[in-house]
Parts: C-alpha cells; sequence; structure tokens
C-alpha cells in the first residue's frame, strides 16, 4: 500500500523521485519523504506529513535536494500514528544504512528487543526503522557487504515486504529486496528506476523487470543484477509493458475517476479484442481447453472489493452458461476457513494489480493444496500472473482512482468470454447461441458510450441528493450484483452509508430502515424478474421513500412506480451489468464532487492493498 520509488543516473534525484511519488499517490498514504546521496557518503533525509504538496514545498520541489541517486517513499500507517518521526526514510544512527519498505513486518517485536541488546536506540513506533537498523547490524558485524546483510536480514525477518536500501560504503548503489510486496525495476539510458508499480516508470522506459520473490536486486546507473537468498546471481527475463504513459494522465479531465469511467468502453473493447478472434473466442492464451473445462467440478472465484462483485456476476453467468457449480469467496476469509477442495476444482483470482495481498495469499493455499488455478489480473508480470496456473490478462490499462470503474468493466468481460467458451466446450451452448453472444459482446463499448450521453441528468439528479445520509440498492439476479458495486461506489468515494440488499430480503428486515426521504435506488434490468422487483419498490415507497429506477429501455412501465428513471441500452441478460454499473459510477462521482471531496483519492482507502 505504501509507495516506494528510487532513481540512480546522471540527473538531479529528487525533482524524479517527487514525480514518481505522486504517480503512486492513488495507493493512499499519511507521510512522505526522500533521501538523496551527493555521489559521496553525504546522504540528506527530509520528511513531511501529510500530502506530498508539503514535502515538495519542504524542499522547493526537489530542487534544495542535491544529488543523482536517491529513494523516496509514501506511508499508509501500520506500526506507528501518521508523523513527520515515523515517516520513511528510516536510518541507523550513523546513517549507515537508510532504507523504506512497504509491508508489515510481523516479528519487529522479536528482532528489536535483539537489536536493543546490542546497543541500538529507536527514534519511530515503526516495523521499518526495526528491518533498517538490522541491516546495519549484520552490515557491521560482518562486513561483507551489502548483499551478505541484506540476506542475512531477509532470512530472519517474517512477514511481507519491499525494501530499497542505500548504504554509505557503497554510494553509487540501490539495493532491493522483496518478498510478497511489488517491486518493479526499469532500465534506460545510463540510470535505473525502482517502484512499487510501473507508473513511475512509463515515463522513461517500458522495458521493466519484476523482481522475484525473496530476490535482492544491485542498481546502478543504468544496470541491474539480481540475487537469490544464496548471494547467487539470477537471470530475470524484462517485461514489456503496452500501457501508454499518457494513459497515467488526466487529459483535461478534472479527476481521474471520470476520465476513467469515459475509457470503459475502450478497455472493454481492448479486452474483447485480445481473446475474440475470427468470430470465436479463443482462450489458447489463457491455457484453458476442451478437456480442462470438460474435467471441471466446481469453480471457486476469490476476490476482495470490486473485484468480488466481478465474482458474483460471474457466478450467475458461469452457471447458466456452462453449467459448472460455482461459489464465490473474499479472499480475506477464504484462507482461515479451510476451504474443502477438490482435485477438479479450479479456483478463479480476481485483481487489478496482481498483487492484493488476501488474494495472492488464497492463490497460494490454493496451489499448495494442487488445485488448478486462473488469474485475472491487469499488470503483466504482477504476483499473481506468475504464480497462477493460468492468466487472463484483462486490457484497462493503468487505472490511477482508487474507485475501480474501468478494470472492473475489463473484469466483467474476462467472466462473460469465460462463462461462453466454457458453455461451448461443455456443449451446453450450441453454434448459434454462441455466435450472437459474442456478437453482442462486441456490441457492449457503442451501448456504454450511449449511457455515457445521459451522464447530465445523472450529475443533476446527484446534486439533488447531495446531502443524503442513508441510501439503498436493491435487485435481483445479476441486478443485485450490480446493487453490491454500486453501494460500494457510493460508500467508498461520497461518504454516504450505503447498503445493498436482494430486493426479496427487503421484507426480512431492511424495509424497518426506510423513512420519508430514504433514496432506494432500484435495478430490475431481468426482464423476468422485472415485475418482482417493482414490486418491492412499491413496498418501500408505501413507507416515503424516493426511488430512483434503473432499468432498460422499453420497461417504461417503471415510470409509474419510481420518481426518477435511468434508462441503459437492451442487451443480453448476461451482459447487464457491463450498462447498468455506469450510471451507478457516475452517480457516485457526481454526488462526491457535489460534497467537495477528493474523488480520486478517498479518505482510509488504497488503491492496492499489499498488507493484511
Amino acid at each position: 500500500m505504501c509507495g516506494i520509488v528510487g532513481y540512480n543516473g546522471n540527473q538531479q534525484a529528487a525533482p524524479i523521485l517527487l514525480k514518481g511519488l505522486e504517480k503512486l499517490e492513488y495507493r493512499g498514504y499519511d507521510s512522505a519523504g526522500l533521501s538523496v546521496r551527493n555521489g559521496t557518503s553525504d546522504t540528506e533525509i527530509v520528511k513531511a506529513k501529510g500530502r506530498l504538496k508539503a514535502l515538495a514545498e519542504k524542499t522547493d520541489d526537489g530542487k534544495a535536494m542535491k544529488g543523482t541517486i536517491g529513494i523516496g517513499h509514501t506511508r499508509w500507517a501500520t506500526h506507528g500514528e501518521p508523523s513527520e518521526k515515523n515517516a520513511h526514510p528510516h536510518c541507523s544512527d550513523d546513517h549507515n544504512v537508510i532504507g523504506v519498505h512497504n509491508g508489515i513486518i510481523e516479528n519487529y517485536q522479536e528482532l528489536k528487543e535483539k537489536l536493543l541488546r546490542h546497543g541500538y536506540t529507536f527514534y519511530s513506533q515503526t516495523d521499518t526503522e526495526v528491518a533498517v537498523k538490522l541491516i546495519d547490524y549484520y552490515e557491521k558485524k560482518y562486513n561483507q557487504g551489502p548483499l551478505y546483510s541484506l540476506t542475512h536480514a531477509m532470512q530472519r525477518i517474517r512477514g511481507s515486504y519491499a525494501l530499497a536500501v542505500m548504504f554509505k560504503n557503497y554510494p553509487d548503489t540501490i539495493y532491493a529486496a522483496r518478498k510478497d510486496s511489488p517491486m518493479v525495476i526499469g532500465i534506460a539510458e545510463g540510470a535505473s528506476y525502482l517502484a512499487s508499480d510501473v507508473t513511475p516508470i512509463l515515463n522513461y522506459t517500458k522495458t521493466v523487470y519484476f523482481i522475484g520473490n525473496e530476490q535482492v536486486a544491485e542498481l546502478n546507473k543504468g544496470s541491474v543484477k539480481f540475487f537469490n537468498l544464496d548471494q547467487e546471481e539470477v537471470e530475470i527475463e524484462p517485461k514489456e509493458v503496452t500501457w501508454d504513459a499518457e494513459a497515467a494522465e488526466k487529459n483535461g479531465y478534472e479527476h481521474f475517476m471520470i476520465k476513467e469511467i469515459h475509457e470503459q468502453p475502450k478497455a472493454v473493447k481492448d479486452t474483447l479484442k485480445s481473446v475474440i478472434k475470427d468470430g470465436k473466442i479463443d482462450l489458447s492464451e489463457v491455457g484453458i481447453d476442451k478437456e480442462t473445462a470438460e474435467k471441471l467440478n466446481n469453480i471457486i472465484i476469490v476476490a476482495c472489493g470490486s473485484a468480488y462483485h466481478v465474482g458474483v456476476v460471474g457466478q450467475y453467468v458461469i452457471e447458466s452458461a456452462s453449467r459448472i457449480p460455482v461459489r464465490v469467496e473474499l479472499a480475506s476469509e477464504f484462507r482461515y476457513r479451510d476451504p474443502i477442495l477438490n482435485e477438479n476444482d479450479l479456483v478463479v483470482v480476481i485483481s487489478q494489480s496482481g498483487e492484493t495481498a488476501d488474494s495472492l495469499a488464497a492463490l497460494r493455499l490454493a496451489k499448495k493444496m494442487n488445485i488448478k488455478t486462473l488469474g485475472i489480473v491487469n499488470v503483466v508480470g504482477s504476483s499473481i500472473a506468475r504464480e497462477a496456473d493460468y492468466v487472463f490478462y484483462t486490457l484497462a490499462g493503468p487505472e490511477i482512482a482508487v474507485a475501480t470503474t474501468k478494470a472492473y468493466s475489463a473484469q466483467l468481460i474476462a467472466i462473460y468470454a469465460l462463462a461462453i467458451q466454457l458453455g461451448k466446450y461443455r456443449e451446453i451452448i450450441d453454434e448459434k447461441r454462441y455466435t450472437s453472444l459474442i456478437e453482442e459482446m462486441e456490441t457492449l463499448p457503442e451501448k456504454m458510450e450511449r449511457v455515457l450521453s445521459d451522464k447530465e441528468r445523472i450529475q443533476w439528479f446527484a446534486s439533488k441528493y447531495a446531502n443524503a445520509q442513508d441510501m439503498y440498492f436493491i435487485g435481483r439476479g445479476i441486478d443485485y450484483a450490480v446493487s453490491l458495486e454500486g453501494s460500494l461506489k457510493m460508500k467508498e468515494i461520497s461518504y454516504v452509508h450505503s447498503e445493498a440488499y436482494a430486493a426479496g430480503e427487503i421484507k426480512h428486515g431492511p424495509i424497518s430502515l426506510i423513512e420519508d426521504g430514504t433514496l432506494v435506488i432500484g435495478i430490475c434490468t431481468d426482464k423476468k424478474l422485472f415485475e418482482k422487483t417493482r414490486s418491492n419498490m412499491v413496498e418501500v415507497k408505501s413507507r416515503g421513500a424516493y426511488l430512483m429506477g434503473l432499468t432498460s429501455y422499453g420497461n417504461y412501465s417503471i415510470e409509474d412506480t419510481a420518481d426518477f428513471t435511468v434508462y441503459i441500452p437492451q442487451t443480453d441478460p448476461y451482459f447487464t451489468t457491463s450498462l447498468a454499473i455506469i450510471p451507478l459510477q457516475l452517480l457516485g462521482y457526481y454526488l462526491s464532487v457535489a460534497k467537495g471531496l477528493n474523488v480520486d483519492k478517498p479518505r482510509n482507502l488504497a488503491k492496492s492493498v499489499t498488507v493484511e
């Protein structure tokens, strides 16, 4: 969740590091800091609590810190309150070792007690300071160099970490190490870069290295070497990132979130193009073939947050299309539940970043049980992508806003394609139905554009309800899955208390919460369930609710019930989520704007949750 950057080259490091940290702001943070070395052993550390702007002001946008090698950090507090003292970088007392860290060191107290016995003192409450001083301890005790000190510290540390470290006696080199936390390295024209993800590196190079788990990297000017825990050099193949650097810019939009909402048709089109070849779904690059599909007994979808809601949609669509039983699990609960998995099951792990800690742990549990795994991820070379047996890459491009929109939509396409092809492999879907479903999927980008063209009405409605205290989203079937994601968007960015319920459950408790003026959003795109959901809407309206209806064109009778109605184009019931979610994303966005909130970086949230 914390953001790490590093630079080793011939230009002034601090401005480059600050720009890199700006690209990582979406990960969430409460303080920031830089450490820059001037080519000798002299090193400067500057920290600031709060937004990155405070650090930029302290350093005159980096111009006040001289040196061509350095590391930077944005901190999300885990051990110790948000404060300048607890901010990174951390250092040994004599500045012999300086480091930044993402992750959680589980045995930091035990290590701290060991270091206290050896005369070390501590100025912060962080586990990172313990890690830095442990490295310093090994460096001074054995005098065998940074690689020896780092690998020995790694063998003592339990937990997850990505570390970037500078040593006083090795002023021209940055060392990096990782275990279960992401770290990316880029090399370009006499310079080396490191970061928690690719976005800070894209402006300089698209050729990157993903350092392996429990490995160390040695970054010099324009070159990098990799080592394992035995200090043996290892080869890592570079990966080419296809994202455009401009995709990580606002390009005239007020916020990244509204830009990314508008980028959904492209994300869907690009993801469709990656798997539809000559009018058929081609999963050969994913790795799932007819033989694999025919053997499947169960599919278990494991994810967090919005990706979990994609899984809920997947449960409906995959079961209907392929007749394979599906269950959806929260990744944070999955591995603590002693799950029952069988030989011919498939565990599908969905994660935008491919680094979500709970999802990655669930994948590893499945692999430990010898169960086949499929990763649906947006980042090439991410941990889930590397470790899963099969990989389905979504092509959403970089997503900067904390609240996901286009990555969610691209994940839906992956689920649709998987469901339809599994159904074809297992002969549940005949050739005519197969062709019509693919043709309909290919119309989704254009239909999404049509939904976006109605955004002004939703903006007006959001301004009307900017002071709402409570909202309820209801739906049945796939519409219930849409309700879950719409409610989450409202909570995430507008801070409105919001709940989603299966509409048939309204009478089992939630209806008691309805008061005069309570906003209830009824989603009823499924023709088979339309009248039942509308009946539930009538029930809450009779208790004083103000109703917003969301349905497909043609279902105009909803206007007899709803006070305000939003329509989406007709599509196959499997695909309605892709269209129905857009008005709800827009509603959350415009309500947040009307309240003057920080849309892209909502309080207390981080984009990539890389710790438990």
